[in-house]
């Protein structure tokens, strides 16, 4: 089936649903005129002239019975003439004897008891709304309940992205490994007559794992495209609704969709909404269940050569059942991991052909300064600069629109405070504390950056590192050394003001070694206290599971350690800072005057001598140059 086919398959759907809208709106105008208008209008009013007939109230009526000349009643609506020619109309009660008594003043009455058109609608049109709406759901039952739930699904379609897509695996950077691993698949979608030769059954589903924003949906787009087979893409919130038994119906109108334009690829992102591991406790998610019976029961009937791969992705696979991930269903799966230093180099490579960038943009230190960053993060982060750039009156990006994008998206955005004299002071000579002691450890941590004191987010100032590549591991000494970088801040507060001086400002330094110290002793055993016991194991994926394995008296000695590893790392901060007072101060008064200052600038201020400053790359060399510095 062709991509107009389906789409005009669907406008088809959305026509007939219109259809639906408009008679349920009219019928819906007929019972609100039924309450506005029906006995508004007494029939005796047809016959008075253009003139606005005088309200009386019902003692009115009493007091005034000899001045009436004549009166038509309907309900409790009354419409009438004065003996002067007065119209009124006045809302009476059913009372003979009123009646009666203006009768024998001379008064012409007479009662309607016809009905209006607004009447006869208000009243028929509901009961015929309801026997068409008790045959449509008997219509749709007698094709059993998935008649029914067609019937539904017609009314409510999934959102469904058919059409082949033209990305392909060009436009996919950082992920080579996860490439290789699903080039099989698209080579089982071009030439599978091959694979059925020798009888190998390739994988019938995909699950991509992985923190978001790492490229799932934009690699599955590229496995279609690589492959050129239609693409079917829906989220698996799509899947579930009010009416139960709708997600149920879902899930077999889009895989006989599949079968019918295979081979092709199935996409079904987040699909932890309808793949969450099933348990005997779950009372209220009966609805949920079923579906996700009937994506098993989808998933594990297909034929070795139907031509259809399913691809799911999640960035939570420890909810998923388990009968989803076994062989036959989602029988690979591929977690993507967060690019490393090559592939943000990719990345960044990727998106500055679709943004113009200056000479001076060093793309290699960009992609080591943001470790940790996803594909999606480092798009977001150019997309930043060129907004910067634009703000600034530039025509293209340069460094310090890089700069100043990736100290937001780290940091927060620039905080325009006023802040008193004492308390930047102060923050100058804690971030001075943090560079000077990295640059002491200069051979075991990674290089700084730059130094700054300018607030952003909740931070003061802070000092930013470089990494030369992507650490996997870290010995004890480069344990050692940052936990001294991280509080050689507040031993800075101490050395220069005092202990009664010091302040709240090392709250994320102190929280940052502590994780650090902790990891090392209880996961990574490099405490001789503590020994080699795994007090935090290591789950699927990554994750973490509880405390395991530890007694309180364990918990006691885990406690004590990292306090001591703490304090010797406090203690050996302090004494190199206290050593090198002056050097320390200078620095602090440069950072006062200028605000922020380069690596480069902070070696030549500590170690008294001019560091060699790189020349910046030419723009059309950077990626020559980039290959020689990795």
């Amino acid at each position: 089936m062709k991509k107009s086919s389906i789409n005009n398959k669907v406008n088809k759907k959305r026509n007939n649903a219109s259809w639906w809208l408009w008679m349920f709106g009219a019928i819906f105008a007929a019972m609100v005129a039924r309450v506005f208008f029906s006995g508004a209008t007494p029939a005796g009013f047809a016959n008075f002239g253009a003139s606005k007939p005088v309200e009386l109230t019902f003692s009115d009526v009493l007091r005034r019975g000899d001045e009436i000349q004549s009166m038509t009643i309907r309900g409790s609506d009354a419409a009438g003439v004065l003996k002067d020619g007065t119209q009124f109309r006045a809302t009476i009660t059913d009372d003979p004897e009123l009646l009666n008594k203006i009768a024998e003043n001379g008064a012409t009455i007479s009662i309607d008891n016809s009905k209006s058109w607004v009447d006869l609608l208000g009243t028929w049109l509901p009961i015929v709304f309801f026997v068409f709406l008790i045959w449509w759901f008997f219509r749709g039952a007698r094709g059993g309940a998935a008649g029914l739930g067609r019937s539904l699904t017609g009314q409510n379609p999934t959102k469904i992205t058919t059409g082949k897509p033209s990305t392909t695996f060009k436009d996919v950077a950082g992920i080579e490994s996860e490439k290789q691993e699903l080039a099989e698949v698209v080579d089982f979608l071009k030439n599978k007559d091959k694979y059925k030769t020798v009888g190998a059954r390739v994988p019938r589903g995909v699950l991509l794992a992985g923190e978001p924003g790492t490229g799932k949906t934009l690699l599955a787009r590229a496995i279609a495209g690589e492959a050129n087979v239609p693409f079917f893409a829906a989220s698996g919130s799509d899947f579930s609704g009010i009416i139960v038994g709708l997600g149920v119906a879902k899930i077999k109108e889009i895989f006989e969709m599949a079968k019918r334009n295979a081979p092709c690829i199935l996409f079904i992102d987040e699909i932890d909404a309808i793949g969450q591991r099933r348990s005997s406790h779950s009372y209220n998610d009966h609805d949920r269940e079923q579906t996700l019976n009937q994506l098993l029961i989808e998933m594990d009937g297909f034929a070795n050569d139907t031509g259809i791969i399913v691809i799911g992705a999640t960035n939570r696979p420890d909810m998923l059942d388990s009968a989803l991930l076994r062989p036959g269903r989602f029988d690979r799966q591929v977690y993507i991991e967060l690019p490393d230093l090559a592939g943000r180099r990719a990345i960044l490579d990727l998106y500055t052909k679709r943004i113009k960038v200056a000479d001076n943009v060093n793309i290699m230190d960009l992609a080591r300064g943001t470790t940790g960053f996803s594909g999606a993060d480092l798009e977001n982060l150019l997309n930043e600069a060129a907004l910067h750039a634009v703000r600034n009156g530039r025509k293209e990006v340069a460094q310090e629109d890089v700069e100043e994008a990736r100290d937001k998206i780290i940091m927060g955005p620039r905080k325009m405070r006023k802040m008193r004299p004492e308390d930047i002071k102060l923050t100058a000579y804690h971030e001075a504390g943090h560079a000077f002691v990295s640059i002491m450890y200069a051979d075991v941590t990674d290089p700084i950056h730059k130094a700054t004191i300018i607030p952003r987010g909740r931070a003061l100032g802070m000092v930013q590192h470089l990494p030369i590549d992507d650490k996997v591991s870290m010995t004890i000494a480069e344990v050692r050394a940052n936990l001294a970088v991280a509080l050689a801040g507040r031993g800075a507060e101490e050395v220069f003001f005092g202990p009664d001086k010091i302040t709240t400002g090392a709250e994320s330094d102190i929280a940052m070694a502590t994780r650090l110290a902790r990891y090392s002793i209880t996961t990574a055993g490099l405490s001789p206290k503590i020994g080699l016991a795994a007090i935090n194991q290591v789950g699927t994926f990554g994750t973490r599971g509880a405390l395991e394995n530890a007694s309180e008296k364990t918990a006691e000695m885990v406690d004590a350690e990292i306090r001591s590893w703490l304090d010797n790392a406090h203690k050996d901060a302090v004494k190199l800072l206290t050593k090198n007072k002056s050097t320390v101060d200078k620095l602090a008064q440069e950072l006062l005057k200028r605000e922020t200052l380069t690596g480069d600038e902070i070696k030549e201020i500590v170690l008294g001598k001019k560091a060699a400053t790189k020349k910046p790359a030419q723009k059309k060399t950077r990626k020559k140059d980039a290959k020689s510095e990795q």
